[in-house]
């Protein structure tokens, strides 16, 4: 086959992959930055250790992009720094965002690294990046159902309008 056969390693990117995995990488910097800040908003220990697990895997995702990009000559996106630990009641009430605000928040972004996944896996020739791609997938999936379970627990959850068949009235 010729550049694409062997080792997909070894195979270059293109570029709809090189802008996939630098976004990737770029959007997981965000998501550290913005879940730290929520990290010191949160009261309730379970939203905490779901938003520590979100932190964790977003910077795998950064490392393993990165590095990715690096391996392959591209420059990527700058870190943002570090954002400092706060306590909750140093937080002004009407400036805090509440447990059931995150979780929300959380959930929607969380479906939305579903699809860009899946966009990335459906872009991609080479097999080593849609495996990637697929691992941060299937981690997404089961965050998210930890998160729905969590928002259905605590009573956070906001459902749509609920389809409910009635008999017809006779």
């Amino acid at each position: 086959m010729g550049i694409l056969d062997g080792n997909p390693k070894e195979e270059p990117m293109h570029y709809g992959e090189v802008f996939s995995v630098w976004e990737a990488s770029k959007m997981a910097k965000g998501t550290v930055s913005c879940y730290q800040a929520y990290l010191n908003h949160a009261g309730d220990k379970g939203l905490k250790k779901i938003l520590e697990d979100l932190i964790d895997q977003a910077k795998l995702e950064i490392k393993e992009c990165d590095t990715l990009l690096t391996d392959n000559g591209i420059a990527p996106a700058p870190i943002l720094p570090e954002r400092p630990d706060a306590k909750l009641e140093d937080i002004p009430v009407g400036a805090r965002f509440a447990d059931p605000e995150i979780a929300a928040k959380i959930a929607v972004e969380t479906a939305a690294g579903l699809v860009a996944c899946s966009s990335v896996i459906g872009q991609c020739i080479r097999e080593d990046i849609g495996a990637l791609f697929l691992k941060y997938h299937a981690t997404k999936a089961a965050i998210g159902l930890r998160i729905l379970q969590m928002s259905k627990e605590k009573g956070w959850l906001i459902p749509p309008p609920l389809h409910v068949r009635r008999p017809e009235e006779e």
